[in-house]
């Protein structure tokens, strides 16, 4: 059996400008390092930092749901008859309310609109267009009824303080 030889200079050099570097590491691809953040008032980064909270708060939920998403659609290709279709997606969701909903029913309306965008950006889907697909077109248009009710009774309710 041949004895190997152990040299170190078999490994791949960088030469830049003369000086050689070793590369035993890893690639990694560029990253961007952005300067402090300026605002022109005191109030603009008070908003900035609490929306970047509320932010924080809900972006586990989004996530969570687009992966919930994922698995969901994966699972309906698969059910071919409309009927069970319905009752799966019925099922999941009221599997998905008992979990989630006590901690859903802590977050403000900002939090939660936080959320509905950030389940947008995830999925690439409108909340409306999600209900519509999942659920029904009638279903969808009265949840968003619902949703825009109570966004006038709450404006109404600011309004006249």
């Amino acid at each position: 059996m041949a004895e190997q030889e152990l040299d170190s200079l078999s490994e791949k050099m960088i030469i830049l400008a003369g000086d050689s570097i070793v590369q035993s590491s890893i690639s990694l691809d560029e990253a961007y390092v952005f300067g402090e953040l300026e605002f022109s008032s005191y109030e603009d980064k008070l908003r900035y930092y609490i929306l970047r909270r509320k932010t924080h708060k809900v972006y586990p939920y989004a996530k969570l749901a687009a992966e919930r998403l994922v698995e969901l659609n994966d699972s309906l290709t698969k059910i071919t008859k409309t009927r069970k279709r319905k009752k799966y997606t019925e099922k999941v969701q009221k599997y998905i309310e008992e979990e989630f909903s006590e901690e859903l029913k802590k977050l403000t309306r900002t939090e939660g609109q936080i959320l509905v965008k950030l389940i947008y950006r995830q999925t690439g889907t409108t909340a409306f267009d999600l209900v519509k697909e999942l659920r029904n077109g009638w279903r969808a248009f009265s949840v968003q009824y619902h949703c825009q009710t109570i966004q006038d009774k709450y404006k109404r309710r600011i309004s006249s303080r």
